[in-house]
């Protein structure tokens, strides 16, 4: 989880030595922009910071007016360089590792609306976690990635050893994890861990694009197959397909579901309420 080259020695900052909240909010239509605020210290996280993204997705969770949302960091040299050591070695583990969401209060968090990257610079160790939380990656062209735990007797134990060998190939995932070296946004791109790579004067705009295009579709109908997708890994084919049962069939009989038929007989643009 901490980022041994980045958030050891001196680039750290104590939450104390960073003004304003460490996070920041911003509402577009219905697309939420999370923006970790601690530029000073690479958006590494510490205590406060775990606790305030824990709020912000049990809010965001609740909130039906958000159907998508994008999460970045502040400035542009790192989208989150993992877990503040400072922090951590002030007591904050406890912190930092939240109840609800684990790391960062979202690394095991299982989140039901599109969650977004926008990778707006180095996303290391926890900070790569962070990223592999997210279902979507649209990443600054300058951006990098990686989990370097083992260059200091560590192993990353925030989810990347658990999801980076299925968001990209084992042996290339195994490489990583091994090594502790990182990889650029163009190599994540052509691994299919990033969606799109984009100027880094572009990179909010070009997020809340993606967002913006998946609220165009009905909210119930994304969340349905943003689960089905997520929980139909790993499974056989017929439990798969028990599960389709299970989880299509509230889709179908929803008011959106005929909201869709009739704006398309009638040459319109839906109008979705969520149900």
């Amino acid at each position: 989880m901490p980022d041994p080259t980045e958030t050891a020695g001196a680039v750290p900052t104590p939450a104390t030595e960073t003004a304003g909240d460490p996070v920041v909010r911003e509402r577009h239509g219905n697309v939420e922009l999370v923006r970790l605020n601690r530029e000073r210290a690479r958006n590494a996280i510490d205590g406060a910071t775990a606790r305030a993204l824990e709020s912000t997705f049990d809010e965001l969770t609740e909130d039906p007016a958000v159907w998508a949302v994008v999460l970045t960091g502040s400035g542009d040299r790192a989208f989150c360089a993992g877990m503040d050591l400072k922090a951590f070695a002030s007591g904050e583990l406890a912190e930092i590792l939240t109840a609800r969401g684990g790391f960062a209060g979202i690394a095991s968090r299982s989140f039901p609306k599109p969650l977004i990257a926008a990778v707006n610079g180095a996303a290391l160790a926890g900070g790569f976690e962070i990223v592999l939380a997210c279902d979507l990656v649209v990443a600054a062209d300058h951006a990098v990635f990686g989990i370097p735990e083992v260059k200091r007797g560590l192993v990353a134990a925030g989810g990347g050893l658990i999801r980076l060998a299925r968001r990209i190939p084992p042996a290339i995932a195994l490489e990583l994890a091994l090594t502790g070296e990182s990889i650029d946004a163009q190599r994540a791109l052509a691994y299919g861990l990033v969606n799109r790579v984009v100027p880094a004067e572009r990179l909010i705009e070009e997020a809340l694009a993606l967002a913006d295009l998946i609220c165009a579709n009905a909210p119930l109908a994304v969340r349905v197959s943003k689960e089905l997708m997520k929980r139909s890994l790993g499974l056989t084919e017929a439990e798969a397909w028990e599960l389709n049962g299970e989880l299509t069939v509230p889709v179908v009989t929803s008011r959106d579901a005929l909201e869709g038929a009739v704006a398309f007989a009638e040459k319109r643009a839906p109008i979705w309420t969520g149900n």
